[in-house]
C-alpha cells in the first residue's frame, strides 16, 4: 500500500482511506471494472465507505491520470489502471467483454485525421468491435431464418 500512497502524493492528491481502497481495487482487481464492481470491492475492503466517496475517488484518480475511464458505446463507464500508454480496446458485441489492444503505430495519437478543425490532437481513442473467442465458438455457422431455425 505504501507505493499507492506515494503515487497519490506524487500527483498532489491527499491520501485518504477511501482513495487508497478505490485505487487498490482498480489496481488489483483487473482491467475494465464497472463502477458497481469498484463499489462492491471497495465496500468489501472498507465497509464504511459511501458510494459517493467511491465515485469521488474514481473522479480524482481519473483527473490525475492514475486511473483511466473508458466508455464503449452502449456500455457503462469502466475503469482501468493501465494508463500513460497508447492502447485501445476491443469489445465483444455479444457478451460485452473488453480487452486491451496495443496501438499498431505506438506513438500518440496513432491516427492522423484528415482535418483537425484547428484542434491540437494529442490522443486518438479507437474501439474495435467483434466477437470474443467464447462467443465466436457459440455462434451458429449455418444460416438461420428470423426465428433462429435452420434453413
Amino acid at each position: 500500500m505504501s507505493h499507492l500512497r506515494d503515487e497519490l502524493q506524487a500527483v498532489g492528491l491527499r491520501v485518504t482511506a477511501q482513495r487508497l481502497a478505490v485505487f487498490a481495487v482498480v489496481r488489483e482487481q483487473g482491467q475494465h471494472l464497472r463502477a458497481d464492481e469498484v463499489i462492491e470491492a471497495t465496500h468489501a475492503r472498507l465497509q464504511t465507505v459511501s458510494t459517493q466517496a467511491v465515485y469521488s475517488a474514481l473522479s480524482a484518480l481519473c483527473d490525475t491520470g492514475l486511473v483511466r475511464r473508458i466508455e464503449p458505446a452502449g456500455s457503462p463507464a469502466m475503469y482501468e489502471a493501465r494508463v500513460a500508454d497508447n492502447h485501445h480496446h476491443v469489445v465483444c458485441r455479444t457478451c460485452g467483454v473488453v480487452a486491451d489492444v496495443d496501438c499498431a503505430v505506438g506513438a500518440a495519437p496513432c491516427l492522423d485525421p484528415s482535418s483537425t478543425g484547428g484542434f491540437v490532437i494529442d490522443e486518438a481513442e479507437v474501439t474495435f468491435w467483434g466477437l470474443c473467442p467464447a462467443c465466436d465458438q457459440k455462434a451458429p455457422t449455418f444460416p438461420l431464418d428470423i426465428q433462429g431455425e435452420s434453413l
